[in-house]
């Protein structure tokens, strides 16, 4: 899955009609450049293959010269959920990706979000039990210090568990407005 795909769709879908300059200029203000390596080239790439793949819409704007507006499709919205979806669910510790997934969090039911956090945890748990029965493997061997890389990966998935059960608490007791709460004057997404 790539990081930008699912910004790009989603900031699409968050705005209603996008421009490049504009999606650059809100990923920029979440400081996405830093946490999932967007780049202005990829910004633009992204669009022109999302809606070569239909899950964009495109039109040229006459009045300015070069300028292309966009639209999310039905299919777009589709792929949207999916990767967003995907990217909450999933235990893999790649940093952009669940950047990107937490960025766009807001477009979920509170309960599906909860759901697929749990989801995540699980992973993470089995993991744990994985890489914890590693640790126990490799501390008997000819080359002890190998120990250190599960020890290295346990510390890195008990960090992503506490941190998960946290927003898991944060999200059940009402933090941050979500698609489907009933106050509708908070934002659904981030801004800066």
């Amino acid at each position: 899955m790539s990081a930008t795909r699912l910004l790009v769709l989603g900031v699409v879908r968050r705005i209603g009609r996008a421009h490049g300059y504009l999606v650059r200029s809100e990923l920029v203000s979440w400081g996405a450049e830093e946490w999932a390596n967007v780049k202005w080239g990829s910004i633009y790439h992204a669009l022109r293959q999302l809606t070569k793949e239909g899950l964009l819409s495109s039109t040229e704007i006459t009045e300015w010269p070069g300028r292309v507006d966009y639209e999310i499709t039905e299919a777009g919205e589709e792929e949207f959920l999916r990767l967003l979806r995907d990217a909450l669910r999933g235990p893999e510790h790649r940093a952009d990706i669940l950047g990107a997934g937490l960025a766009l969090l807001p477009a979920l039911p509170r309960s599906e979000a909860v759901g697929l956090l749990r989801a995540r945890l699980s992973g993470l748990e089995a993991q744990r039990d994985e890489v914890a029965g590693r640790l126990e493997r490799l501390s008997g061997g000819d080359l002890p210090h190998i120990g250190e890389l599960p020890r290295f990966q346990l510390h890195g998935i008990d960090s992503a568990v506490e941190w998960t059960r946290g927003l898991i608490e944060r999200l059940e007791s009402g933090r941050y407005a979500m698609a489907g709460d009933q106050d509708a004057d908070r934002p659904a997404a981030p801004h800066g």
